[in-house]
């Protein structure tokens, strides 16, 4: 789908869809118990490869309703093995939480997904699950997609590089709860995206899970049972989508009016720093964090530098309001955002180019020269990827002309509802299959 975005100013309430990262945690904790109650819900194409994953184990997830509460009957902690190959569609969080989940099975279970889903890298997650005890295979030996692993591993202790993705931590942390021994993860390397790890730890003890930190990694105890307290566990409001909405504000307001972004309570999301740093690029930024609002008027940004090694999904956000700063936006620390959807680094370097953009790209580092932009509207590629298209999204608003963006339909990955949201701001959009 084609979208069209015209240079627009924006104004109004809008709120932010519930995290990603928190959903699917939820959604496969509530698999790993009993019985559970997962309320305020992202409903997307990812965490809905998630939900296929806890029914292939043996639970089932209820979405009768109005999709604002999922009841989820859990596998208690033996996943079964799937009837078939589960298909986990682009959802990467999806392919490595149910990795080390299903070699708990008893048998082998067999993972795969799109061709991006197929090109991203899950050596390490394989070669830890090896050290555990248990089967896991690239079937194409090459460290990706489609994956057999298996095995009733019973725990152990784990060394695993933590620069490549904190997803292997989670997975591993995750299914350690319900195994046997308990699992001790030795980190090789620095742990890159940490805060996604403190998402995972939050949401365990919101499960009554036991985890913690250690000198050398993580350790989380065996034996323990997923049961949130009330049976009932709340999913809050996601800043990575948040980011594009205050971009949004930031860059386009209307004179002496603003955006406000609802759901945006403090909790352990790392992106939470899109706040601080747009503060540092001159936007008056007001968070009520009791309230949960973020207001932000339109203001004239400067360039700034930014260290993503704990926030990779501001990346796209990032580069495209330093498309629109005055002088340089220098993006470090960012070569593991290259093994995402899409190469994330190149893909926002190549398409702000083509809206007028000056971009210097470099292995682990990404710097956007505004003072050198001056955009006009074009036909831009989404990628594939919910946040390139989202970021473009932002950058069209400011940009002279229209801004036709493929693969609009991208977003239901994370924000279904996004180009509502813009509407609802005010924005120009039109839709065409």
């Amino acid at each position: 789908m084609d979208v069209t975005i015209s240079q627009s100013r924006v104004e109004g309430r809008v709120r932010a869809p519930p995290s990603k990262s928190y959903t699917h945690r939820a959604i496969l904790a509530a698999g790993y118990g009993d019985e559970a109650v997962v309320s305020d819900p992202l409903v997307s194409a990812d965490t809905r490869a998630t939900m296929r994953a806890v029914e292939a184990f043996g639970g089932s997830v209820d979405r009768s309703g109005d999709d604002a509460r999922l009841e989820i009957e859990g596998f208690d902690g033996r996943p079964e093995v799937p009837d078939d190959v589960v298909d986990c569609a682009n959802s990467g969080t999806t392919t490595r939480l149910v990795t080390a989940c299903g070699a708990l099975a008893d048998g082998l279970c067999v993972f795969t997904g799109d061709d991006s889903l197929r090109s991203r890298p899950q050596g390490p997650l394989l070669d830890a699950i090896d050290q555990l005890g248990g089967r896991a295979e690239s079937t194409r030996g090459n460290g990706q997609a489609p994956l057999v692993v298996g095995g009733d591993t019973g725990g152990g202790r784990v060394s695993i590089p933590g620069d490549v993705s904190s997803q292997y931590i989670t997975a591993l942390l995750m299914a350690g709860a319900v195994t046997e021994e308990g699992i001790e993860i030795d980190l090789e390397t620095e742990l890159k995206s940490a805060p996604y790890v403190d998402i995972t730890l939050e949401v365990l003890r919101d499960f009554g899970v036991e985890a913690e930190r250690t000198a050398e990694g993580f350790t989380v105890p065996g034996g323990q049972s997923y049961d949130p307290t009330g049976g009932e566990y709340a999913v809050p409001g996601d800043f990575s989508s948040m980011s594009y909405l205050l971009a949004a504000g930031a860059v386009a307001a209307a004179d002496g009016e603003a955006v406000v972004v609802e759901g945006a309570r403090p909790s352990a999301q790392g992106d939470s720093a899109i706040v601080g740093i747009l503060e540092s690029m001159g936007a008056a930024v007001e968070w009520d964090r009791e309230a949960g609002e973020i207001t932000v008027p339109r203001a004239s940004l400067s360039g700034t530098t930014v260290d993503v090694g704990d926030t990779p999904d501001l990346l796209p956000t990032i580069a495209a309001l330093g498309a629109v700063a005055d002088g340089d936006t220098v993006i470090e620390n960012c070569e593991h955002v290259r093994y995402k959807e899409t190469d994330r680094v190149s893909a926002m370097a190549e398409e702000l180019e083509k809206l007028g953009a000056s971009v210097t790209e470099e292995r682990d580092r990404l710097t956007v020269h505004g003072g050198e932009s001056d955009l006009v509207g074009a036909r831009v590629d989404g990628r594939a990827d919910h946040r390139i298209v989202m970021s473009l999204s932002v950058a069209g608003l400011v940009a002279d002309g229209d801004t036709v963006i493929e693969g609009g339909e991208h977003v239901d990955v994370s924000f279904p509802d996004f180009f509502d949201a813009l509407e609802s701001l005010g924005v120009d959009v039109e839709r065409a299959e």
